[in-house]
């Protein structure tokens, strides 16, 4: 039998003014100058004048700032990262924002343990076991980022998006705070809601043994069917922005098991055309359901039952359908056509998609023209 690994080590503090605890993390592991590390357009959120308020309590002018973290980060953000955290003689990071910042973030520790080489050469099964201290606290319900052991960094050279994955990389804690997520507008609340759901639907029917991940990914999906409506109808909802803080944070430990065909058609939308990576998401996940569930009808049984319908006669369509359902629900009315996608460049975007190692771990084999015929669904 394959051995599976199963790892879920990072400390996480939940619940309503958690920020607070973030001092821990600076007595825990001796964190005397820390880099906050965040979103190009994070410094004019309250987020983040709530987060600079506990980081002057916690460190009173021995913190240094870094918001130049674009909404899909690039080699060079993390390169200037690294300029500004090695000026400054920094030793711990504190990432704060949606899963891009926590993403250059995590990046960043990479820099740190090898600064001499560039991010595509270095040697992820060479990580030491203990990176530089991090602390990972998400502004947005999506990623699940604050739990993960990848990032996620587009590589211009190569033209597309690429994962760097290993143990080493999970934040040491995270902090789950619903008041930093209050000000998230509507279509982010949604666009980050169905990336969560998104990573949950596809690691569970993702076919690697992971019973752990499996049942986690279940109660996720539940709790976002219950709780994002709530979130995207009233922000200031802080019960259902704290649950869907979890549940994104369930997805992506869910997501150890690996993804799915959605993710392969979702990466090359952001690379080429800037799209947010959870409404990519949420526009092609259906499409992705119908085309599983045409070689097995029980697929999606146990996630129908997730999300409310007991016995449904053909789960497939029952589960594409409330998807579809959700998405209009929280406003997200858009098909690939409405986003600026141009029907010219699916052809393009296929060979990407399939160029995408995600697709690998997809229930049913996923060949290139595969791929287009789902863009052309979506589009």
């Amino acid at each position: 039998m394959e051995i599976t690994t199963f790892s879920f080590p990072t400390t996480i503090f939940f619940g309503a003014g958690a920020r607070r605890e973030l001092r821990k993390f600076a007595k825990s592991h001796n964190v005397r100058q820390p880099l906050l590390v965040t979103d190009v357009g994070l410094p004019e959120t309250e987020a983040y004048r709530l987060m600079a308020k506990e980081m002057d309590a916690i460190w009173t002018g021995q913190w240094q700032s870094f918001a130049g973290i674009h909404p899909n980060p690039n080699e060079q953000d993390i390169e200037d990262t690294w300029e500004e955290y090695r000026g400054h003689g920094c030793d711990g990071i504190v990432g704060v924002g949606g899963g891009s910042g926590i993403d250059g973030a995590k990046a960043l520790r990479l820099k740190v343990a090898f600064p001499k080489l560039p991010l595509p050469e270095i040697p992820l099964d060479k990580l030491p076991e203990r990176l530089v201290p991090f602390c990972a606290i998400p502004t947005t319900a999506g990623t699940g980022s604050e739990v993960g052991r990848s990032t996620v960094v587009t590589i211009e050279s190569l033209g597309r998006k690429v994962v760097f994955g290993a143990p080493p990389l999970m934040p040491e804690m995270a902090i789950l705070d619903a008041e930093l997520t209050v000000g998230l507008p509507p279509h982010l609340t949604a666009a980050t809601g169905m990336d969560a759901m998104t990573h949950c639907i596809e690691s569970f029917v993702c076919p690697m043994y992971h019973p752990m991940c499996d049942g986690i990914a279940l109660e996720a999906i539940r709790m976002i069917k219950e709780f994002l409506p709530q979130a995207f109808a009233d922000g200031t909802n802080l019960q259902a922005r704290g649950q869907m803080l979890m549940a994104a944070s369930m997805g992506a430990v869910a997501f150890q098991k690996d993804l799915g065909a959605a993710h392969s058609l979702a990466h090359p939308l952001s690379t080429e055309f800037g799209t947010h990576h959870g409404l990519a998401n949420a526009i092609v996940l259906s499409a992705v359901i119908r085309f599983n569930g045409e070689t097995d009808k029980n697929l999606y049984n146990r996630v129908a039952n997730a999300m409310g319908f007991c016995e449904p006669s053909d789960a497939t369509t029952t589960v594409a359908e409330a998807i579809d359902a959700l998405n209009q629900q929280i406003g997200i009315t858009q098909r690939l056509k409405d986003i600026g996608i141009p029907h010219e460049s699916l052809s393009m975007l296929a060979d990407k998609a399939f160029g995408d190692g995600c697709h690998l771990t997809n229930p049913r084999k996923c060949s290139r023209d595969d791929l287009l015929q789902l863009y052309e669904q979506a589009w």
